[in-house]
């Protein structure tokens, strides 16, 4: 390439980080209280001129191996202030290029991500190493905006060699708190082992990285600029992921039954990267109410909050929920738009019931499916009643460790088209990511076809009521999980080791409490399609009434470890199906607490977040 001024070298990456601080909020808009105001813009409206082609020049920097940069399916995980420093992002992106080898030479790749502190300097960086190491074009999404199954979307309608999100996911944002960054490959999904282990194998030999010196680039406004042999080019967000979703689901449908005078939704982004999303989608092309667009502005630090959508951290949703003038729907969605959360009025939906309530009406109320469904899955502490579902119907089922890549495969192979997780992920084969909005989009459509016959003023099907016609078919799974976050990471070790030591020593037949033991395990999953192992995926004691018991680590933060219980039982007595799930399960959660010893390892007397 031709000489050029001098490479932005790693002194450039830290003064980077450091105006991170003066950044402007990503659309442009101040806090609203909550709710969404003048929107987040998206489309063609501010689209550039293509700007002329220039060279540049490409220096390899030195640096050496840095710790702790082991990446797993979700990425790479810290303290945000972590990445922000010195050469540490620089570092595993330069591993990422050095794992994919000569295969991504002249590739094009998308970039965004959830809106959290340190994004839009991170694009920069990312940029010019994609540059530096012979890509040929970044698709960047404006502002660096880009929900996780919007870049799913993205990459499988453009043909992309693959993606990078920036996302910690459902962590805490800001300069104090999380940051993440992951790799999708080909068809969308997360990167599979091979490129994961390839890249931590490189972080722990780097001696430099390869940095091209071209100016930092506008994401604010949509166009492409060419740097001769690269080029960026800055996207909308929405257009890709609404098309697809149009595709999906029967839009006229869901508009009709919003417009209704009778009806109304509430739809809380959390300050997250959904805000982007809702007033387009379901504001504009749904004619939801704007009203019901709740912390639908994109914030650095999410407003302080904690985007988790579950009843601890989404608690401004739940109270509006149970209130006597409650919607018929509420929902929520997480940091990088893949989870959600769905609540009737004064009634809460598990995902577990949410997934299988989806799998049962697919048919019906989605135009995607109306051919059937080719088969559904569950991650393996996700209750039962997804697989009730498969039974009934006569569908394919396939129980999957925790990680979205295990429903990725079979999606591919054409074995599944439902599948979702407990940790409120739901999604379909029309990406290779779970999907919050889509999930909120199904349960509306399912609201939509069963209300079509009711007129203005008659009573609604509701929520609890397709829960309930679902348990009167099917039975109820009552369900729980106890999350026990940043434990001691050495203290939760030694109470998983004890608990293998139970295992070890539990026959079948042997009595915990009420409970009768069928058997006890550490969960192995060989997959179908091509046949690989995954071993130690949880904990787990199974009763002979159907009944489960899960231990698990979670590694989605990025310190400490985070211990979490399931709990499940199964009822086909209709009387008990209105009743509490935390008083159903009260005698199995005193056996999980009695089997586990978990306040006498951990010192915690009650958890962090109860499901």
């Amino acid at each position: 390439m031709k000489a050029a001024p001098t490479c932005v070298g790693s002194k450039a990456i830290q003064g980077v980080a450091a105006r991170n601080r003066n950044t402007k909020h990503p659309s442009g808009l101040g806090s609203t209280g909550g709710r969404i105001q003048p929107r987040y813009r998206h489309g063609t409206e501010s689209m550039s001129v293509k700007a002329a082609a220039v060279s540049f020049d490409v220096k390899s920097l030195p640096t050496q191996p840095i710790e702790g940069q082991k990446t797993g399916t979700s990425g790479l995980r810290k303290k945000a202030a972590v990445f922000a420093e010195g050469n540490y992002l620089a570092n595993w992106i330069q591993a990422l290029f050095n794992a994919l080898g000569e295969e991504v030479q002249g590739q094009t790749i998308c970039l965004g991500g959830d809106g959290r502190w340190f994004n839009k300097d991170a694009t920069q960086i990312i940029l010019k190493l994609a540059a530096g190491n012979g890509l040929k074009k970044v698709v960047v999404a404006k502002d660096a905006i880009l929900a996780t199954p919007a870049a799913s979307a993205v990459i499988r309608r453009r043909g992309l060699y693959g993606g990078l999100i920036m996302s910690a996911s459902h962590n805490p944002g800001g300069p104090k708190e999380d940051w993440g960054i992951k790799f999708n490959y080909k068809n969308g999904e997360p990167a599979p082992e091979k490129i994961t282990d390839n890249i931590y194998a490189f972080t722990q030999t780097m001696t430099e990285y390869r940095m091209a010196d071209i100016p930092d680039v506008d994401i604010s406004k949509l166009g492409t600029t060419d740097y001769g042999g690269f080029e960026v080019e800055v996207i909308d967000p929405v257009s890709d992921y609404l098309m697809l979703l149009q595709e999906v689901f029967d839009f006229d449908m869901i508009k009709g039954f919003l417009s209704r005078t009778d009806v109304s939704m509430i739809f809380d982004a959390l300050h997250a990267v959904t805000g982007a999303y809702a007033w387009p989608i379901f504001v504009e092309k749904l004619g939801a109410s704007p009203g019901g667009m709740h912390n639908a502005v994109p914030l650095e630090d999410f407003g302080g909050g904690h985007p988790d959508p579950n009843l601890t951290y989404a608690k401004e949703l739940v109270a509006l929920m149970y209130a006597d003038d409650a919607p018929i729907l509420g929902a929520a969605s997480d940091g990088d738009g893949d989870r959600n959360m769905i609540l009737g009025k004064k009634f809460f939906v598990t995902p577990s019931d949410s997934v299988a309530m989806i799998a049962a009406n697919a048919e019906a109320c989605i135009p995607y499916f109306k051919s059937g469904l080719k088969g559904c899955a569950r991650s393996m502490p996700t209750s039962g009643a997804l697989d009730r579902v498969a039974t009934v119907r006569g569908l394919k089922f396939f129980e999957v460790p925790t990680g979205w890549k295990y429903f990725g495969n079979l999606m591919d192979a054409g074995m599944c088209s439902v599948c979702g997780e407990e940790s409120f992920g739901t999604g379909s084969d029309h990406i290779r990511e779970k999907d919050g909005i889509w999930a909120v989009l199904a349960w509306l459509s399912i609201l939509a076809h069963k209300n079509k016959d009711v007129p203005i003023g008659g009573k609604l099907v509701s929520v609890e009521d397709v829960a309930m016609e679902h348990w009167k078919e099917f039975g109820r799974n009552f369900f729980s999980r106890y999350d026990y976050e940043n434990c001691d990471s050495a203290d939760a070790n030694k109470m998983m080791d004890h608990i293998r030591g139970i295992i070890a020593n539990s026959a079948k037949g042997t009595i915990f409490g009420e409970f009768e033991l069928d058997f006890a395990d550490d969960f192995e999953y060989t997959d179908p399609v091509d046949g690989s192992v995954a071993k130690k995926q949880g904990l787990r004691f199974v009763f002979t009434d159907g009944s489960r018991i899960i231990f698990r680590l979670s590694g989605t933060g990025s310190s400490g470890a985070t211990i979490r219980m399931y709990i499940e039982q199964y009822s086909a007595d209709p009387s008990t199906y209105g009743n509490d799930a935390q008083e159903s399960l009260g005698p199995i959660i005193k056996v999980a607490l009695g089997i586990s010893r978990l306040q006498e390892f951990t010192g915690r007397d009650k958890p962090t977040v109860i499901t």
